[in-house]
């Protein structure tokens, strides 16, 4: 299921420059079994290098019919996928795989759901793209701590959604270099359609967290990554005496208490109305579902173990 094998150490080696990057993934080329495995929310991320990963990327765009819909060249886009990669920052959870995990699962939907035959190509473009952005240059560290400790971003943005603010500005730096063409697309699409532009919000959104509707074996190192980020910023936190996220306080968080209320309360709602519009990702609700029972019962044995041996049961785990 692989194409041609490249080590992270020569992807390190090499992509110093676009030039070397361009040579590198003109060379290399996908299967057709690689490419309907892209298109589906079982793919695993963790098999693919980051050199890998760039030429996938590629693939979601040429096979989507936006190089000729939208005469982008091969090689613009592999500059634009080259810049982005560059200003994804090497940190445990907000960082380039996890840019190409939302990207993957916002394609896959494309496809699961037929969106191609029920939207403009041009909202499919922005979706992908945005997909692409959205947490650009993420510093490892929440809206909270920027705001608490003052921080550039913080003071940029007047406290506004200091991240948010700054993965568009990002963005859009990005796009008006490599992809000038970008404006002249832009006027297309209409943003006073209120449900339209809700939908592809929320397909956004629900690609971007939906790694608990992916197998164990992929969801499960990602939430490795997701409470070791968190445990660096309550580490932080509490050295420079600032508040202290309690989600994110390694003395207080496990990995079922972390998922049971986010799954509950957010993943699975959305989850349910997407289902309710697109009858085919029934199979992607009910993988949720079974993750809260999973994630509840192992919360509520934690619950039990710690009643054992201690008499009472930490508040953190209630």
């Amino acid at each position: 299921m692989r194409f041609v094998k490249i080590h992270t150490k020569m992807f390190g080696i090499i992509c110093y420059s676009y030039s070397s990057c361009h040579n590198l993934c003109s060379t290399l080329e996908v299967s057709e079994e690689v490419r309907q495995y892209l298109k589906t929310p079982t793919f695993d991320n963790w098999q693919w290098e980051d050199a890998e990963i760039m030429v996938l990327l590629q693939v979601m765009y040429t096979d989507l019919d936006f190089i000729p819909t939208f005469n982008i060249e091969p090689e613009v886009l592999q500059q634009f996928l080259f810049e982005i990669y560059r200003r994804y920052n090497n940190i445990p959870f907000h960082n380039f795989k996890h840019c190409f995990c939302v990207t993957q699962m916002m394609y896959g939907l494309i496809w699961l759901t037929d969106l191609r035959s029920k939207m403009d190509s041009i909202d499919l473009l922005i979706m992908l793209t945005s997909a692409v952005c959205h947490d650009l240059d993420h510093t490892g560290y929440n809206n909270a701590y920027q705001i608490n400790a003052q921080t550039e971003l913080a003071l940029r943005y007047n406290d506004i959604s200091p991240l948010e603010n700054h993965h568009c500005a990002v963005a859009f730096e990005i796009l008006e270099r490599v992809l000038n063409k970008f404006k002249s697309i832009l006027p297309v699409f209409d943003f006073t359609n209120k449900d339209h532009r809700d939908l592809m919000t929320i397909l956004i959104k629900v690609s971007d967290i939906s790694n608990e509707a992916r197998p164990m074996e992929v969801a499960e190192p990602w939430l490795d990554c997701l409470l070791q980020e968190f445990f660096n910023q309550s580490d932080v936190e509490k050295l420079e005496g600032l508040p202290v996220t309690p989600f994110m306080d390694r003395d207080k968080v496990t990995k079922p208490s972390s998922q049971t209320g986010f799954i509950r309360f957010v993943l699975l709602p959305l989850f349910i109305e997407l289902a309710n519009l697109f009858p085919c990702l029934e199979v992607l609700k009910s993988k949720v579902r079974r993750k809260c029972t999973v994630c509840t019962s192992l919360k509520a044995s934690l619950q039990n173990l710690m009643k054992t041996f201690t008499g009472r049961c930490p508040k953190h785990l209630k």
